[in-house]
């Protein structure tokens, strides 16, 4: 089921959850385990993440396949521009679709490791909203999209108009669907889909979520990503050891008082980033189940 589709029909909001093509075989083993807990949990969709350069991409589309034939769920593959060639591009996404993909996630992606800025693929795109342009000329309808969007603006553009725009030209481009970068300050939210809205974004925005279950490991992300954590979701976290059981379970209780005030709050659905950890969203999905129903 496509994108559109998807949240078109919902009669309540999606639950959607995001994993990672694990790098090993104990990994792969335990992604197992994990996933066996996740999808007792009504899965809208599950996307699954795309290695710098495409270094995970072989590893990527097994998730994808693994995940859809054995849970029976929409599954979906990151795409990003690093590295990719227009030619990279058909190549991969004519394979996803041969496996029975009708989704991709387009993002522009991160500069490769040792990077400052972000360079393009000779013969390839700069912006998102090119690659998304690309795929919809080249596949049309038969292929939804879904694009990132950015509460507290893009890390190299924190104006957060101008991250309205770059957002306007993706969904003009042909996109479906935004899925947030993660944020920890629903008001960042709230403000972002209001001027995301009045620029005339009239498709599903939903927001990403990371509960933190070690500050230490989440600090370093939102420093990378131009996210921030609110000084009194730090204060509280920082009292308890690092990542301790005590650490993880205030973390996952502000994640579920965040998800219930946005769910109260009309938003279509909630993406989890889990990390390939279902601790977080089995607690999540039990306290806020009933929204999902």
């Amino acid at each position: 089921m496509q994108f559109k589709d998807i949240y078109q029909q919902a009669q309540a909001p999606v639950l959607s959850v995001e994993l990672f093509p694990p790098k090993t075989e104990k990994g792969w083993a335990n992604l197992e385990k994990e996933l066996a807990q996740i999808m007792k949990h009504q899965v809208g969709f599950v996307s699954v993440t795309y290695g710098a350069g495409g270094s995970t991409r072989n590893n990527t589309l097994e998730l994808v396949k693994y995940v859809r034939e054995t849970y029976g769920v929409t599954t979906v593959s990151h795409f990003t521009c690093v590295g990719a060639t227009k030619e990279s591009v058909i190549e991969y996404v004519d394979r996803a679709m041969a496996a029975g993909s009708e989704n991709l996630v387009a993002l522009r992606g991160d500069p490769p490791k040792g990077q400052i800025e972000f360079t393009p693929t000779p013969g390839g795109f700069h912006y998102a909203y090119q690659l998304v342009a690309f795929l919809k000329e080249h596949y049309g309808d038969r292929l939804s999209l879904a694009v990132a969007g950015y509460p507290e603006g893009h890390v190299e553009t924190r104006d957060l108009a101008t991250s309205i725009e770059h957002l306007k030209m993706k969904v003009d481009a042909g996109a479906d669907l935004v899925i947030t970068q993660l944020f920890y300050d629903n008001a960042d939210f709230f403000r972002f889909r209001d001027m995301a809205v009045k620029a005339g974004i009239d498709v599903p925005i939903v927001p990403g979520l990371l509960p933190i279950t070690k500050y230490s490991q989440i600090d370093r992300i939102t420093k990378l990503c131009g996210a921030s954590i609110p000084a009194d979701l730090t204060k509280l976290l920082t009292t308890y050891e690092d990542g301790s059981p005590d650490q993880q379970m205030a973390g996952i209780a502000a994640a579920i008082d965040q998800a219930g005030e946005l769910l109260e709050n009309d938003v279509p659905g909630i993406h989890i980033f889990t990390l390939n950890n279902s601790l977080a969203t089995a607690h999540m999905v039990a306290a806020l189940g009933h929204y999902f129903e």
